[in-house]
């Protein structure tokens, strides 16, 4: 086994990582909540779902333009069935151990659930709260547009363009791009593949977070040596 560096030319000063789909999944009981909610509401559920992912509830709703729908009161109804209903919530191969290996003030959390809901479901995945987390309320404008991330780096203390972004979906590998800053897809909730050029892994087993001589974050892969046994 050898550990290759996936940036070789890029060290970092923080990892940005979305929450739902990249350290954890969600996915069995956020589409319990949604599908719900759909049939209420005279949606096809089949085509609807694949497009709650990765943006705020109430852009969700906002999109659909139902008539009639208060998409505030909507999205906080949504958000509280979400909160009463995390069975089956659990963090991603290696996301736990991936994350304790990083300094505390080094990493955030930047997700397009609310508040309360992501810190539910962290506390379901038994994954930690780092002391910065951009959710739905901090931003006006959610994935993909670029705001999370740039508020993140900012609070953090380091320019979006040194930050490395964990992100599973279209609309936060978006958001990270416009942000000007590195990224990598973590694709173990993935049913279909998307188009990106960036690096992609199916969790964080083969992942190791170190410093460097100089104390940036480097991102390594554990993979296979071609070379035969002597």
């Amino acid at each position: 086994m050898i550990d290759d560096l996936v940036f070789p030319d890029q060290p970092f000063a923080a990892f940005l990582f979305d929450m739902d789909g990249t350290i954890l999944t969600s996915i069995v009981a956020a589409e319990r909540v949604w599908a719900a909610w759909a049939r209420r509401h005279g949606v096809d559920v089949e085509t609807f779902l694949p497009t709650i992912h990765g943006v705020r509830t109430v852009e969700t709703v906002h999109r659909l333009a139902l008539p009639g729908i208060d998409a505030e009161a909507e999205a906080r109804a949504i958000t509280q069935a979400e909160l009463e209903d995390v069975a089956g919530i659990e963090a991603i191969a290696g996301a736990a151990d991936f994350l304790a290996s990083l300094p505390i003030d080094r990493w955030a959390i930047v997700t397009s659930a609310s508040r309360a809901l992501a810190e539910r479901r962290l506390e379901a995945a038994r994954l930690p709260s780092p002391p910065t987390m951009i959710t739905a309320e901090d931003v006006t404008h959610g994935k993909p547009a670029p705001d999370c991330f740039l508020l993140a780096a900012e609070r953090l203390g380091y320019p979006a363009a040194q930050c490395l972004v964990f992100e599973d979906t279209a609309a936060g590998i978006a958001a990270a791009d416009a942000a000007g800053a590195a990224a990598v897809v973590i694709t173990a909730t993935h049913r279909h593949t998307f188009a990106t050029p960036h690096p992609k892994f199916a969790g964080y087993e083969t992942l190791i977070a170190r410093q460097n001589a100089s104390g940036a974050l480097e991102l390594l892969t554990r993979v296979e040596s071609n070379a035969s046994a002597i």
